[in-house]
């Protein structure tokens, strides 16, 4: 990718707030910076919302909420056919960005513009499909209508590790089902999302349906938006510590909250399994998105009697990837996010290693300039090390070791997250059992990635509530109410 591209595209990028269809700076004036990851060069300035700017997007949302709930689903669709149109034709400036901003490889970010652009298509399809039932009750004295209403007007919290599929995935069905919406992106990559509401401008979605404010004080911005009795919906993926927080400030409006958090995916390796697929499987798993996703594997339960030939492979693969800016051709692993997520991977490492792990590769801080992390694989990490408790978020893969099928469930279950689980194994009969007895939303059966627009994500226990894609994704969006008409 040539400098002069970079330069272009940084030059077009819309760095303002977006409210009631208009850019504008924040009240006050205030500006924050955007880094690039690989160099921590700055890559723009953008506008730094107050929560009285918060309080005016939100403003927008409500006064065109009553005229988007009765736009009629084609047109609603055709917008969003438009938008997914118009990611495809600019779906080099928009991996570019989120190479720039998240640190991705740039294969990675054309991967994720396909992701997310599905959730475009998926959901106009879903919007002229939001259906009712209609018939005559039990007793014959009269006839039952149940129709879907939209929930109303919506605040987002995105995170920063998918900038467009996390936007996509939330905002695709707000508006196919006739919600107002207000965005907050997150601090670290908010460039991605500006430039896809853009898009959204040209597809022809009218004033005030989508509003971006971009903040870096997300809590005080938050706090206002979520308590204000006008607001229906909440939805957020990021940490479980802050899902709690904003759960509890969501009760005291009865709102509707999606939350995506928190996971410590169980990758589990029986001893029949295909080691060619699970290798495959596992590099996908876990060193997709420089393991900085909710979905990455954490903990690799591997069968005793094969652990040390799963061992080697994978450290074949992963000593041999290459490590640079995510522009650079043929580069594997990009930078983490920040200076913090480069120490929570170091330190990870460094316990599971006093405790007796193995360090097969890596382990180390890269000596260079940006937030770069050796890919490293530990094996025989003990039981109570921080590596299995805690989500990694780094390319960094930990193996335990299991001796049969219960074992295998007892250790995949211990943990109070519940998003994704990984199981490989040829027998047919066990693979049912795992997908009845893990406890998980989720689950790769001979497969390292799970993701789809068509399916529903989403996770048990402290992993979150709600579903995100496929069918149910839409009806997060979607109130329930019945008439009843009597028969003369």
């Amino acid at each position: 990718m040539s400098v002069e591209t970079e330069k272009t595209l940084r030059a077009s990028l819309p760095t303002q707030l977006l409210i009631g269809g208009q850019w504008t700076d924040a009240a006050s004036r205030a500006t924050f910076p955007i880094y690039d990851p690989a160099t921590g060069d700055v890559i723009a300035e953008i506008a730094d919302a107050s929560p009285e700017d918060g309080l005016r997007a939100l403003d927008a949302a409500v006064a065109a909420q009553e005229a988007w709930a009765a736009t009629a689903p084609r047109e609603r669709s055709d917008i969003l056919r438009r938008a997914f149109d118009l990611v495809q034709e600019r779906k080099e400036d928009l991996a570019l960005l989120m190479t720039l901003e998240m640190g991705k490889p740039l294969a990675e970010a054309r991967g994720e513009v396909a992701y997310g652009g599905e959730f475009l298509r998926w959901f106009s399809e879903e919007a002229v499909r939001i259906a009712g039932r209609y018939g005559l009750n039990p007793e014959g004295t009269g006839r039952m209508v149940v129709s879907q209403r939209p929930v109303g007007p919506c605040f987002f919290i995105t995170p920063w590790n998918f900038p467009l599929a996390m936007a996509t995935r939330k905002i695709a069905p707000a508006l196919a089902a006739g919600c107002t919406v207000v965005v907050k992106p997150p601090e670290l990559t908010p460039l991605t999302t500006l430039l896809f509401v853009q898009l959204l401008q040209e597809a022809g979605l009218p004033d005030g349906v989508v509003n971006v404010v971009t903040t870096t004080h997300s809590g005080d911005l938050s706090a206002p938006i979520i308590a204000d009795p006008r607001l229906r919906k909440l939805s957020f993926t990021g940490s479980t510590s802050v899902g709690k927080k904003l759960i509890a400030q969501a009760a005291e409006g009865v709102l509707r909250v999606s939350m995506e958090l928190g996971g410590n995916a169980p990758f589990v390796v029986f001893d029949d399994a295909d080691l060619d697929k699970a290798v495959d499987g596992a590099i996908a798993a876990k060193f997709r998105n420089v393991g900085q996703a909710c979905t990455a594997a954490n903990r690799f339960i591997v069968h005793t009697s094969i652990a040390d030939e799963f061992a080697r492979r994978v450290t074949g693969r992963v000593s041999a990837m290459s490590v640079g800016r995510g522009t650079e051709d043929g580069v594997q692993i990009g930078p983490l996010i920040d200076e913090k997520a480069v120490a929570k991977a170091d330190e990870l490492v460094t316990d599971a290693v006093d405790r007796g792990a193995r360090l097969l590769t890596g382990g180390e801080i890269l000596d260079r300039p940006g937030t770069f992390y050796a890919p490293t694989v530990v094996a025989d990490v003990a039981a109570g090390s921080a590596i299995l408790r805690e989500e990694i978020f780094g390319p960094v893969l930990a193996i335990a070791t299991f001796t049969d099928e219960d074992d295998a469930v007892r250790l995949a279950n211990d943990t109070e997250y519940g998003l994704v689980s990984y199981v490989f194994t040829q027998d047919l009969a066990r693979g049912h059992r795992m997908i009845d007895r893990l406890e998980t939303g989720m689950m790769g059966l001979n497969v390292g990635v799970v993701s789809n627009a068509a399916a529903p994500f989403g996770g048990v226990k402290q992993s979150g509530v709600g579903r995100e894609g496929g069918l149910e994704g839409i009806h997060e969006y979607l109130s329930t109410k019945y008439t009843l008409i009597p028969v003369d």
